[in-house]
C-alpha cells in the first residue's frame, strides 16, 4: 500500500508506511540497531514508501528531545508513566504534525489514533487524539513550533545546559562531556553536524574516481566530491543506491570519508598480508583490498559475515580469506599487520545512527574500554616482529581512544606509535602521531586510529 493510497482521514485503514514506522521504533526499543530494524521491517514496501518511513523515523530520532519536551507538560504525569510503545507512536504523530510539511494535520492525527486503538486500545486512542490535537492547535507558538522556542520557553529551574539538550536533541550527560572536552562553540557545531541528514559516499573500485562519476553522470546521478577523500564521491538525496549499475556490477562501494581514512592512515605496504578483525560489513576490507594487501578477515558473528560475504561477491572480490573468529582469542598465524576496528559507542557517527544517542549509557564507556584494550592486547601476539597494529574506532571520547592506546604502549614495550608517512592522510587530521576526525571540525563521520610498529 502507498501513501497515498490510505484513507488517512476516515481513519479506517493505517498505511504501511506508519505501521513499519511504529515497528522500526519497537525493534529499536527491542535491542535491534536503527539500520538493520529499517531493512527488515521496510524490505516490502516501494521505494517511495521506504524513503517516507526513513524520513520519519530518522527524523524524528534526530528531534526526540525536542520533541519530547512538547509531549511531556500535555500528558499528566509525563511521558514516562506511558507505555514505552504508546510514547514512541505519540512521538511519531508530533513529528509528523510538526516537521513533515507533506503530511497534512488530519492525516497524522486520525492515523496515529488509529495506530494507537489497534495496539493498545479506545483508552490509549483518546490520550492520542487528545493530545495530539491540542499540539496541532498550538502548532505556531513559539515554545511548540521550533527546538529554539521549546529550549527558551523552559523555566528558570532548567540551566543552559538542559536548555541546550532540548534544542539540539541530544542527552543532557553527553552534552556535559563535549562541553568540558571542547567548549560550547566546538559542541554546537558537533551537534549542528549530528541532526543533519547523512550523506551517500561511494568510492570507485577497479576504476577511477572520474570513471565513476562518467558512469553516474550517464545515469542522471549528479555527484559532488566529498571532504577529506581525493576518490570519494557523494550521493544526491533520494538516489536508489541498489539500483545503479554501477553498484550492482561492483564497481562502487559505500565508505564515509572518516573509516576511508583509517585505512589510508594505516598505510599497509602492498603485498603484505593483512587481518582485518571485526572486519564486517567490509568497507575497511574493501580498502584494504585496493590498496593491494592480501586480507584476511574475520569476524565473531555469523550473520556479519553473511554480509561481508555478500559484499564481497557483488564486489566479485574473490580473494580474501574470511573467517568467523573472536578478535579476544584470535586464532591466527602472525601477520604482517591487523587493523582492529574495535566495538565503541559510536559518538562519531550519530548523524549516520541517530538511535545511537537514545541507546548509549554512561557506563558504556566505562565498560568498552575493558573489551577494547583486551581485543588490542589479544591481536598484538599476532603481528610478526616488524610488523603494524592499527587501532581505531568510530568514537570521538578519549577513554575509548587515548587511554586504550596509552596504555597498552605502557604495558607491552614491544610496540611504539609510528605515524605514517607525511603527505599520507592531510595534517589537519593528524593529532601527535595519531588519526582524529572530528564531525564538528571537518564536516564528516568521526574517527581514530593508532598506528602502532612492532619493534620486536
Amino acid at each position: 500500500m502507498t501513501l497515498a493510497a490510505a484513507p488517512a482521514a476516515r481513519g479506517a485503514l493505517i498505511t504501511e508506511s506508519r505501521i513499519a514506522a511504529a515497528e522500526v521504533l519497537a525493534a529499536l526499543r527491542g535491542g535491534t540497531l536503527l539500520d538493520g530494524a529499517f531493512e527488515r521491517v521496510t524490505t516490502a514496501l516501494d521505494p517511495r514508501d521506504r524513503r517516507w518511513v526513513q524520513e520519519l523515523v530518522y527524523g524524528l530520532l534526530r528531534s526526540r528531545g525536542w520533541i519530547d519536551s512538547i509531549l511531556a507538560p500535555r500528558i499528566t504525569g509525563g511521558l514516562a508513566r506511558l507505555d514505552a510503545d504508546l510514547g514512541d507512536l505519540l512521538r511519531l504523530g508530533a513529528y509528523q504534525l510538526l516537521s513533515m510539511g507533506s503530511v497534512p494535520a488530519y492525516a497524522a492525527i486520525a492515523q496515529t489514533v488509529e495506530l494507537a486503538k489497534r495496539r493498545h486500545g479506545i483508552g490509549a486512542s483518546k490520550l492520542v487524539n487528545a493530545v495530539l490535537r491540542r499540539i496541532d492547535r498550538e502548532r505556531e507558538l513559539p515554545a511548540v513550533a521550533t527546538p529554539a522556542g521549546a529550549a527558551a520557553a523552559l523555566d528558570r529551574n532548567h540551566d543552559h545546559t538542559e536548555r541546550m539538550a532540548v534544542r539540539t536533541s541530544h542527552p543532557r550527560w553527553l552534552l556535559e562531556r563535549w562541553i568540558g572536552a571542547w567548549g560550547k562553540d566546538a559542541t554546537d557545531r558537533l551537534t549542528a553536524h549530528n541532526n543533519g541528514e547523512a550523506p551517500i559516499i561511494v568510492r570507485p573500485f577497479g576504476i577511477t574516481r572520474d570513471e565513476l562519476h562518467a558512469i553516474l553522470h550517464e545515469r542522471g546521478v549528479e555527484t559532488i566530491p566529498t571532504p577529506l577523500l581525493a576518490d570519494g564521491l557523494q550521493l544526491p538525496p533520494g538516489v536508489a543506491l541498489t539500483q545503479l549499475g554501477a553498484f550492482q556490477r561492483g564497481q562502487l562501494y559505500v565508505q564515509d570519508s572518516g573509516s576511508a581514512l583509517v585505512v589510508q592512515y594505516g598505510h599497509v605496504p602492498s603485498g603484505d598480508v593483512a587481518a582485518d578483525l571485526c572486519a564486517a560489513p567490509g568497507g575497511k576490507t574493501l580498502a584494504l583490498v585496493q590498496a593491494g594487501a592480501r586480507v584476511i578477515a574475520s569476524d565473531r558473528s555469523s550473520a556479519r559475515l553473511q554480509r561481508l560475504h555478500a559484499n564481497l561477491e557483488r564486489m566479485q572480490v574473490t580473494s580474501v580469506d574470511v573467517r568467523e573468529m573472536d578478535a579476544t582469542a584470535p586464532t591466527l598465524e602472525q601477520v604482517d599487520a591487523i587493523l582492529v576496528d574495535v566495538p565503541c559507542t559510536g559518538t562519531g557517527t550519530f548523524r549516520r545512527h541517530p538511535d545511537a544517542r537514545w541507546r548509549l549509557r554512561v557506563s558504556d564507556i566505562a565498560l568498552l574500554p575493558v573489551l577494547q584494550r583486551d581485543i588490542l592486547a589479544a591481536a598484538s601476539s599476532c603481528v610478526k616482529p616488524g610488523g603494524l597494529l592499527i587501532y581505531s574506532t568510530c568514537s570521538l571520547e578519549r577513554e575509548e581512544n587515548d587511554a586504550v592506546v596509552n596504555e597498552f604502549l605502557a604495558d607491552d614495550d614491544a610496540f611504539v606509535l609510528e605515524p605514517p608517512p607525511a603527505g599520507v592522510v592531510p595534517d589537519a587530521v593528524l593529532d601527535h602521531g595519531m588519526l582524529r576526525v572530528l564531525p564538528q571540525d571537518h564536516g564528516v563521520d568521526g574517527a581514530f586510529a593508532a598506528r602502532l610498529r612492532r619493534i620486536r
